[in-house]
């Protein structure tokens, strides 16, 4: 249980996203069968009816995993009987969305078809609904209404249009008959275009009310995640207007090749998933307009952007604040009372800090910068064909990973007096290794590839699929409730290095699936993105 509160900040969050996904891929799922339903063959209608089904089972072993998990924080933090916490609504309202998952995943192994097809409409609105019960609109102490009505508008847009991408490639996947194929991507440009209006309206909606003011845009975390909401949605519609136009041109002429339609449809998956990982995170954190002390002001986030000469110098491990740290933990549990007036459980919290530890933070982010620059430089080398050694870039991140895994948390094993195991209750430490593995991963699946073993296999998408995740995943930090002023101004500065990260990844992915000019234009976006990551990290600053 001590094990659980620990790490349980980051993992409701890595839980909310896969049931947020999961939910996407079930409801999308829904509506394209109900909207696409005259126009499917019976093979390709049985494959999506499939899809939906496993994405209901998906959505109800995540949703319970869920509830189970808040459950037991309760049991543990409120010392309440295992009953009593499942009675709680969050409890009630979740069980009641996996009852009505199980019951669509049943409908669609059957068959959706006929009454089939009305009956999955019900449980998706009874989805939906539960949901809704469980979001920041059900906790406000009035005016719900509005809100919540927002939000079903929001998350249903959402489903519709991202979670329906899937099953529009299922269709696009069937060659017997090109006719069809296209009639069905044009209505699903015209269902989509619907579903981005009830999303961007219901996300407005709520912006105004959780957010409030300009100030509460920039200096709160729930106001920096919607703007990275923002920014990638952009990003979203971009791709999703390109594929507009695409739509529009095989509607003129049906010789016109599809590939392209697909390949961008498949980017616009990972970027709506990216999506869905910032709205977990948001979901984790008190709206802005509740948030009124130590906001981050306009002059604090300019002063600490504004670049400086990077740290190449790095303190002595003994100076660092650990005894500190001590001091401060023995003299806590001796003034603590018996329950705390406000407990978060796995939260975090910031730790004492002296300027040594400041400046072996800044010194590890800014020697991984030099890393990471040096790789975009020579992957642009590389590209440039005027230098085939530079093709084994990627045995960069081999060092990249060493470095990281001795040097990131300083208190833990090698450097440390806490064991390589004991640390894996700290969410940030587990976070450090899982992006220490993704280098390693990056470093062996790439540079195969670059040196030509792999270079036909599918293990070449391994390294654009580990660079979006590993970009996706710095969304998903949990925030301290009391909005600590330092530790937003640092995870700040984690909002460019993910959307620089997700970029990269995609972009190698449409280099590696599209041969056309598309794809030779993508070959030049991602190792740009990883040079404004090396010069990211290479003006990091924590003071």
């Amino acid at each position: 249980m001590a094990l659980l509160l620990d790490i349980f900040g980051y993992l409701s969050v890595v839980l909310r996203a896969a049931v947020l996904a999961a939910q996407a891929m079930l409801l999308g799922g829904m509506i394209f069968l109900i909207a696409m339903r005259p126009l499917l063959a019976a093979p390709t209608s049985a494959r999506c009816a499939r899809l939906v089904a496993w994405s209901a089972l998906a959505f109800a072993g995540a949703e319970l995993a869920f509830v189970l998990l808040q459950g037991l924080v309760l049991v543990g933090t409120l010392e309440i009987a295992v009953g009593e916490a499942l009675s709680a609504a969050f409890a009630r309202a979740g069980l009641i969305a996996c009852a009505a998952a199980a019951v669509a995943a049943w409908l669609a192994f059957s068959g959706a078809r006929g009454g089939r097809l009305l009956a999955l409409a019900v449980l998706g609105l009874v989805i939906l609904a539960a949901q809704v019960a469980t979001s920041h609109a059900a906790a406000r102490l009035e005016d719900r209404a509005l809100p919540a009505l927002a939000d079903f508008l929001h998350m249903a847009g959402a489903a519709a249009w991202i979670g329906g991408i899937p099953y529009l490639l299922i269709a696009l996947g069937d060659r017997r008959d090109a006719t069809p194929q296209r009639t069905v991507a044009r209505r699903f440009s015209q269902l989509a275009i619907a579903a981005v209006t009830a999303l961007v309206a219901g996300g407005l909606t709520m912006a105004v009310i959780y957010i409030g003011s300009f100030d509460a845009l920039y200096g709160t975390a729930y106001g920096v995640m919607v703007t990275t909401k923002v920014l990638l949605l952009l990003g979203l519609l971009l791709l999703g207007g390109m594929n507009y136009l695409m739509v529009e041109r095989l509607r003129r002429d049906p010789r016109a090749p599809i590939e392209r339609l697909k390949r961008f449809a498949e980017v616009e998956i990972g970027l709506g998933l990216t999506v869905l990982f910032a709205a977990a995170s948001l979901t984790s954190q008190p709206p802005a307009v509740d948030l009124v002390h130590d906001r981050v002001s306009w002059h604090e986030m300019v002063e600490r952007f504004t670049p400086q000469w990077p740290r190449f110098e790095s303190p002595d491990h003994a100076s660092l604040a650990l005894s500190e740290l001590q001091a401060q933990l023995e003299q806590a549990a001796a003034t603590q009372s018996a329950r705390p007036q406000a407990y978060v459980p796995g939260e975090g919290t910031l730790v004492p800090r002296n300027a040594e530890d400041i400046a072996w933070s800044e010194f590890n982010h800014h020697w991984a910068g030099l890393f990471v620059l040096a790789i975009g430089a020579l992957a642009l080398l590389e590209r440039s064909g005027r230098a085939r050694w530079a093709r084994h870039w990627p045995l960069l991140f081999l060092g990249l990973a060493g470095f990281l895994f001795v040097r990131s948390d300083p208190e833990v094993w090698p450097l440390g007096d806490v064991g390589f195991f004991a640390s894996f209750r700290d969410p940030e430490v587990v976070q450090h290794r899982i992006f220490v593995v993704l280098l390693a991963a990056f470093a062996l699946f790439e540079w195969r590839v670059r040196v030509g073993a792999w270079r036909r296999t599918g293990a070449a998408l391994v390294f654009p699929l580990l660079t979006a995740v590993g970009g996706a995943l710095l969304l998903t930090h949990s925030h301290a409730l009391s909005n600590v002023k330092e530790q937003l101004l640092i995870e700040i500065t984690h909002v460019p290095l993910a959307l620089c990260g997700v970029t990269a990844g995609w972009a190698r992915w449409v280099e590696l699936r599209l041969e056309s000019r598309e794809g030779r234009v993508a070959a030049w976006v991602w190792p740009i993105a990883f040079v404004l990551v090396g010069i990211v990290l290479l003006i990091y600053r924590e003071a």
